[in-house]
């Protein structure tokens, strides 16, 4: 193979790693578990700080702990890919993850704040810090998580003190009513 090619190859990997990153992220904050489950392989094993086991159980435990949260976006950072051959890759990405959690997230404040004190009945804003450090494999031409380690920096946690929601802008949504699936519907429509 020529270096113009194994250059370009490189880069789709590395693309389509980046991908995988940016729909778990998606699916997380829209609660589309099986856009979730799309990113990893069926063995995958997940270790996100409370839960520790396969792909399925991660999606009930996410899934179960996500019902309450009012509002959540993960924004990913610095993404360092190592390749270890051709379809296996080291992958370190920085996150960042902000959460509205109400009285019924007793669950999430439960893990996130370690039992520690909380009003119970106010909104709490959680902002937290952390890396992703996966092992990603290709198999059928896919680009896939087969491991995860979440490692957590930092978990802030304050009483939510927001504005009133203008109706006339678009807010999230943490479904497929979300502005990001009708448009990318209407785009697909017209293609």
């Amino acid at each position: 193979m020529d270096n113009a090619r194994s250059d370009t190859a490189f880069l789709l990997d590395r693309e389509r790693i980046r991908d995988a990153l940016c729909r778990f992220a998606r699916g997380v904050d829209r609660r589309d578990w099986e856009l979730v489950r799309s990113t990893y392989h069926a063995d995958a094993w997940d270790d996100h700080g409370d839960y520790k086991g396969g792909v399925d159980g991660f999606i009930e435990w996410v899934s179960r702990r996500h019902a309450a949260i009012d509002r959540s976006m993960h924004f990913l950072g610095n993404c360092l890919i190592e390749f270890f051959g051709p379809d296996r890759a080291f992958v370190e990405t920085y996150f960042s993850n902000s959460q509205r959690m109400g009285p019924a997230a007793s669950e999430s404040l439960k893990m996130l704040l370690g039992g520690g004190a909380a009003d119970p009945q106010a909104a709490i804003e959680i902002k937290m810090l952390g890396r992703y450090v996966d092992l990603f494999e290709r198999r059928s031409r896919e680009w896939k998580t087969a491991r995860r380690i979440v490692v957590f920096e930092s978990i802030n946690a304050a009483p939510f003190v927001g504005m009133a929601e203008n109706p006339s802008w678009a807010w999230t949504r943490r479904d497929r009513e979300d502005a990001v699936y009708s448009m990318r519907a209407d785009i697909a429509a017209l293609s």
